[in-house]
Protein backbone atom coordinates (compact mmCIF):
# COMPACT_ATOMS: atom_id res chain seq x y z
CA UNK A 1 0.00 0.00 0.00
CA UNK A 2 2.51 2.08 0.04
CA UNK A 3 5.22 1.69 -2.37
CA UNK A 4 4.30 4.46 -4.50
CA UNK A 5 4.92 7.10 -2.08
CA UNK A 6 8.41 7.77 -3.10
CA UNK A 7 7.73 8.24 -6.52
CA UNK A 8 4.16 9.77 -6.64
CA UNK A 9 4.68 13.84 -6.66
CA UNK A 10 7.36 12.90 -9.80
CA UNK A 11 4.37 10.97 -11.58
CA UNK A 12 1.56 13.07 -10.67
CA UNK A 13 2.75 16.42 -11.00
CA UNK A 14 5.27 17.02 -13.28
CA UNK A 15 3.20 16.92 -16.37
CA UNK A 16 1.09 19.94 -15.11
CA UNK A 17 4.15 21.65 -13.84
CA UNK A 18 5.70 21.43 -17.37
CA UNK A 19 2.29 22.84 -18.78
CA UNK A 20 1.84 25.60 -15.85
CA UNK A 21 6.20 26.64 -16.90
CA UNK A 22 5.00 26.92 -20.48
CA UNK A 23 5.33 23.76 -22.26
CA UNK A 24 2.21 23.19 -24.52
CA UNK A 25 -0.21 20.74 -23.84
CA UNK A 26 -0.36 19.44 -27.33
CA UNK A 27 4.03 18.98 -27.35
CA UNK A 28 3.35 16.73 -24.26
CA UNK A 29 0.62 14.69 -25.47
CA UNK A 30 2.57 13.96 -28.70
CA UNK A 31 5.53 13.30 -26.47
CA UNK A 32 3.69 10.07 -25.06
CA UNK A 33 3.76 8.36 -29.32
CA UNK A 34 7.42 7.50 -29.21
CA UNK A 35 6.60 6.07 -25.76
CA UNK A 36 3.81 3.39 -27.27
CA UNK A 37 6.72 1.24 -28.69
CA UNK A 38 8.36 0.95 -25.50
CA UNK A 39 5.26 0.46 -23.93
CA UNK A 40 4.56 -2.98 -25.75
CA UNK A 41 8.81 -4.19 -25.94
CA UNK A 42 9.09 -3.74 -22.25
CA UNK A 43 6.84 -5.78 -20.60
CA UNK A 44 8.58 -8.89 -23.22
CA UNK A 45 11.93 -8.13 -22.15
CA UNK A 46 11.40 -7.51 -18.49
CA UNK A 47 9.21 -10.57 -17.73
CA UNK A 48 12.39 -12.85 -18.77
CA UNK A 49 13.99 -10.98 -15.68
CA UNK A 50 10.95 -11.72 -12.88
CA UNK A 51 9.85 -14.80 -14.44
CA UNK A 52 12.70 -17.09 -11.79
CA UNK A 53 11.91 -17.81 -8.57
CA UNK A 54 12.98 -14.30 -7.14
CA UNK A 55 10.89 -11.57 -9.30
CA UNK A 56 10.87 -8.69 -6.69
CA UNK A 57 14.71 -8.69 -7.24
CA UNK A 58 13.83 -6.56 -10.65
CA UNK A 59 11.75 -4.36 -8.53
CA UNK A 60 14.16 -3.90 -5.79
CA UNK A 61 16.89 -3.29 -8.59
CA UNK A 62 14.47 -0.38 -10.43
CA UNK A 63 13.17 1.43 -7.36
CA UNK A 64 16.58 3.67 -6.79
CA UNK A 65 16.59 4.81 -10.36
CA UNK A 66 13.09 5.70 -10.46
CA UNK A 67 13.59 7.48 -7.12
CA UNK A 68 16.39 9.36 -9.08
CA UNK A 69 13.76 10.08 -11.97
CA UNK A 70 12.18 11.91 -9.64
CA UNK A 71 15.23 14.24 -9.20
CA UNK A 72 15.60 14.99 -12.89
CA UNK A 73 11.65 15.45 -13.22
CA UNK A 74 11.83 17.96 -10.64
CA UNK A 75 15.31 19.59 -12.26
CA UNK A 76 13.15 19.11 -16.06
CA UNK A 77 10.37 21.61 -14.17
CA UNK A 78 13.29 23.97 -12.57
CA UNK A 79 15.08 24.12 -16.49
CA UNK A 80 11.76 24.74 -18.64
CA UNK A 81 11.54 28.26 -18.01
CA UNK A 82 15.33 29.31 -18.68
CA UNK A 83 15.09 27.40 -21.94
CA UNK A 84 12.10 29.16 -22.82
CA UNK A 85 11.95 31.85 -25.78
CA UNK A 86 9.31 33.13 -28.00
CA UNK A 87 9.54 30.88 -30.19
CA UNK A 88 8.76 27.81 -27.26
CA UNK A 89 10.94 25.28 -26.38
CA UNK A 90 14.05 24.12 -28.07
CA UNK A 91 13.99 20.76 -29.57
CA UNK A 92 17.32 20.07 -27.12
CA UNK A 93 14.37 19.87 -24.24
CA UNK A 94 11.85 17.96 -26.18
CA UNK A 95 14.47 15.69 -26.59
CA UNK A 96 15.69 15.45 -22.96
CA UNK A 97 11.85 15.20 -21.66
CA UNK A 98 11.53 12.19 -24.31
CA UNK A 99 14.86 10.42 -23.21
CA UNK A 100 13.87 11.41 -19.31
CA UNK A 101 10.05 9.80 -20.02
CA UNK A 102 11.72 6.91 -21.47
CA UNK A 103 13.46 6.23 -18.48
CA UNK A 104 10.98 6.61 -16.45
CA UNK A 105 9.09 3.94 -18.07
CA UNK A 106 11.65 1.60 -18.27
CA UNK A 107 11.65 1.51 -14.35
CA UNK A 108 8.16 1.67 -13.85
CA UNK A 109 7.27 -0.71 -16.08
CA UNK A 110 9.98 -3.16 -14.31
CA UNK A 111 8.69 -2.24 -11.14
CA UNK A 112 5.24 -3.29 -12.71
CA UNK A 113 5.65 -6.31 -14.01
CA UNK A 114 7.42 -7.76 -11.06
CA UNK A 115 4.92 -6.74 -8.55
CA UNK A 116 2.50 -8.82 -11.57
CA UNK A 117 4.87 -11.77 -11.48
CA UNK A 118 5.42 -11.71 -7.32
CA UNK A 119 1.07 -11.80 -7.42
CA UNK A 120 0.82 -14.55 -9.62
CA UNK A 121 3.45 -16.54 -7.80
CA UNK A 122 2.11 -16.53 -4.60
CA UNK A 123 -1.46 -16.83 -5.52
CA UNK A 124 -2.95 -20.13 -4.87
CA UNK A 125 -3.59 -22.24 -8.55
CA UNK A 126 -6.90 -23.26 -6.89
CA UNK A 127 -8.57 -19.50 -6.33
CA UNK A 128 -5.97 -17.81 -8.81
CA UNK A 129 -7.93 -15.30 -10.36
CA UNK A 130 -9.41 -13.86 -7.28
CA UNK A 131 -6.88 -14.19 -5.25
CA UNK A 132 -4.36 -12.42 -7.89
CA UNK A 133 -7.27 -10.11 -8.46
CA UNK A 134 -7.23 -9.07 -4.78
CA UNK A 135 -3.34 -8.61 -4.59
CA UNK A 136 -3.71 -6.51 -8.15
CA UNK A 137 -6.28 -4.32 -6.42
CA UNK A 138 -4.41 -3.74 -2.96
CA UNK A 139 -1.33 -2.68 -5.48
CA UNK A 140 -3.60 -0.50 -7.47
CA UNK A 141 -4.66 1.40 -4.09
CA UNK A 142 -1.52 1.81 -3.07
CA UNK A 143 -0.31 3.54 -6.47
CA UNK A 144 -2.86 5.66 -6.35
CA UNK A 145 -3.87 7.20 -3.33
CA UNK A 146 -0.10 8.76 -3.18
CA UNK A 147 -1.15 10.48 -6.43
CA UNK A 148 -4.74 11.62 -5.13
CA UNK A 149 -2.36 13.47 -1.83
CA UNK A 150 0.43 14.68 -3.70
CA UNK A 151 -2.04 16.32 -6.06
CA UNK A 152 -4.06 17.39 -3.14
CA UNK A 153 -0.64 18.91 -1.37
CA UNK A 154 0.96 20.44 -4.61
CA UNK A 155 -1.21 23.86 -3.65
CA UNK A 156 0.04 24.32 -0.17
CA UNK A 157 3.35 23.54 -0.63
CA UNK A 158 3.75 25.41 -3.68
CA UNK A 159 6.17 28.84 -3.51
CA UNK A 160 4.28 31.54 -4.71
CA UNK A 161 6.26 35.32 -5.00
CA UNK A 162 4.14 38.08 -5.36
CA UNK A 163 5.26 40.50 -8.19
CA UNK A 164 4.78 44.33 -7.16
CA UNK A 165 3.30 43.61 -3.42
CA UNK A 166 6.49 44.16 -1.07
CA UNK A 167 5.98 42.58 2.09
CA UNK A 168 3.27 40.08 0.79
CA UNK A 169 3.99 36.67 0.81
CA UNK A 170 1.40 35.21 -1.14
CA UNK A 171 1.24 32.01 0.99
CA UNK A 172 -2.60 31.93 0.88
CA UNK A 173 -5.11 32.05 -1.69
CA UNK A 174 -6.59 35.30 -0.39
CA UNK A 175 -3.00 36.80 -0.12
CA UNK A 176 -2.49 35.67 -4.13
CA UNK A 177 -5.66 37.10 -5.14
CA UNK A 178 -4.56 40.70 -3.47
Amino acid sequence: LTLQVGFSAADAVTGLKLVEEGVPKEHLALLAVPMVPLQIILPLVISKYTAGPQPLNTFYKAMPYRLLLGLEFAFLVWWAPKVKHEGGFPIYYYAVVVLSYALHQITLYSMYVAIMAFNAKVSDPLIGGTYMTLLNTVSNLGGNWPSTVALWLVDPLTVKECAGAQGHTCATAAAAEV
